[in-house]
């Protein structure tokens, strides 16, 4: 008789970032990361993440996420590095979230913008290989489950204001000015 085990609960990486707690839920399979984000007043323990992935990837979400968060790892050591001031340390952390295929463009696109750097909804837009799909990657920066790591945040308006940020625009001004600094102190 062959047995099935349920596949394990997520894992919960919490490192705190620009004075604020920030989440990663991590697949322990494979380790990567399938939703992120900052706790605002809102969501105090970011229980938001959860809920946005189920609406995306419901069989992965019904999967839960263990009560002790990690405190080691490849995504908590570079998270921890990233808060420390190296802003190239969450390039490389393996990440998934459903999408159709221009969406998966705009967030891979996304990462290639570089910390300290903004650019706009348009030339994310040209980036990405669609110019006149501006709403399109706006529609991508929205939909981005992954904060941070695909740095949705370092994409403003055409006037040079924050835009939106769904974690608010002060964690958004916070982490483009942490970056900027840190950038800055490398060139």
């Amino acid at each position: 008789m062959t047995t099935h085990s349920s596949p394990a609960p997520l894992s919960r990486v919490i490192v705190e970032i620009v004075g604020s707690p920030f989440h990663a839920l991590v697949d322990p399979t494979d380790g990567a990361i399938l939703a992120a984000g900052f706790e605002t007043p809102g969501d105090p323990e970011a229980a938001s993440l959860l809920t946005r992935l189920a609406k995306l990837d419901p069989v992965t979400a019904a999967r839960g996420v263990n009560d002790q968060p990690l405190e080691s790892g490849a995504t908590a050591e570079a998270l921890r590095a990233y808060a420390a001031g190296d802003t190239a340390a969450i390039d490389h952390l393996p990440v998934r979230q459903p999408g159709p295929p221009f969406r998966n463009e705009v967030w891979q696109t996304l990462r290639l913008v570089e910390p300290g750097k903004a650019v706009t909804y348009s030339v994310l837009a040209e980036m990405a290989g669609r110019p006149r799909a501006i709403r399109a990657a706006a529609s991508g920066c929205a939909t981005n489950l992954v904060a941070l790591v695909v740095p949705c945040h370092r994409i403003v308006r055409s006037d040079g204001g924050f835009g939106g940020y769904l974690f608010g625009t002060d964690i958004k001004e916070r982490l483009l000015a942490h970056e900027h600094r840190f950038t800055d102190a490398r060139e």
